[in-house]
């Protein structure tokens, strides 16, 4: 029987997911795992000997030389021919991010995180200060907290969500980047909300929430991209467990630990 792979950790999502030159075709992309991603960005962009990666990602020397070779192999063929790269799963963890102080979550709950700014819904998802996390069971609101977040961009931010368990988030406006990152963190996404955050909330808990699948950040002019998922405008959205009124938040049990899936 095969032994299973080591998990590799990661640092955190990248905030770039893809790469395409102006006139490549979307037939046959190259997919670039997230433990790849991570060699390149921890040898070539941080300039650490390969002894220090592996340290890093808590693999063998060896372990890193094959994932570094197979990474390079792929952006020379991206470069070269021409070919989309796609920055999608792996064999990885997640480094744990600490987050003090915060409100354990039930084992019967759904976990919703809003982009929050004095009681309103955050418009700008990349660059949100604070998130306010409600809890819900059987489609009712239990427990309430906001918290601050430990650092910017998409996907520190993204990261920051998973570890704090959420299950699904309300924001305003989302770029493609921010998208492929909780899609990868497993984090269901209703953008294009406004207005209050505590409203919202009740509304996702009962699933009568309106928003927009295509919700993106007006800096960005990119729609959804391959393998992202973010819902319907229809109300009693499921997508995973059920905790309220035909909404389920596709939260999987026992997702802290290594992730191994191959692309899309």
């Amino acid at each position: 029987m095969p032994r299973k792979p080591r998990c590799r950790w990661i640092n955190s999502y990248p905030d770039h997911w893809e790469f395409s030159p102006e006139d490549a075709s979307d037939r046959d992309p190259l997919v670039m795992t997230l433990d790849e991603f991570e060699t390149i960005r921890l040898l070539d962009r941080e300039g650490m000997t390969q002894e220090q990666c592996a340290e890093r990602m808590g693999v063998a020397r060896t372990t890193v030389t094959a994932i570094y070779e197979s990474a390079r192999r792929k952006m020379a063929v991206a470069l070269v021919d021409g070919k989309r790269l796609l920055i999608r799963g792996g064999n990885y963890q997640l480094n744990d991010q600490r987050i003090e102080n915060i409100i354990s979550k039930g084992t019967d709950s759904m976990r919703i995180a809003v982009a929050y700014e004095n009681g309103e819904i955050f418009q700008h998802f990349g660059h949100t200060e604070q998130f306010k996390l409600y809890d819900v069971e059987d489609g009712k609101i239990v427990a309430e907290q906001i918290v601050p977040t430990n650092g910017s961009g998409h996907g520190a931010l993204a990261g920051f969500l998973k570890a704090a368990q959420a299950d699904a988030l309300i924001c305003g406006g989302i770029g493609m980047g921010a998208q492929n990152a909780l899609a990868e963190a497993g984090i269901h996404l209703y953008g294009g909300v406004s207005g209050s955050a505590d409203a919202a909330a009740q509304a996702l808990a009962a699933g009568t929430l309106e928003y927009d699948p295509d919700a993106k950040c007006g800096h960005h002019g990119h729609h959804h991209g391959e393998g992202h998922e973010c819902g319907h405008h229809s109300e009693g959205h499921e997508c995973g467990h059920h905790h309220g009124k035909g909404l389920d938040c596709g939260h999987q049990e026992g997702d802290e630990g290594c992730r191994h899936h191959h692309g899309e």
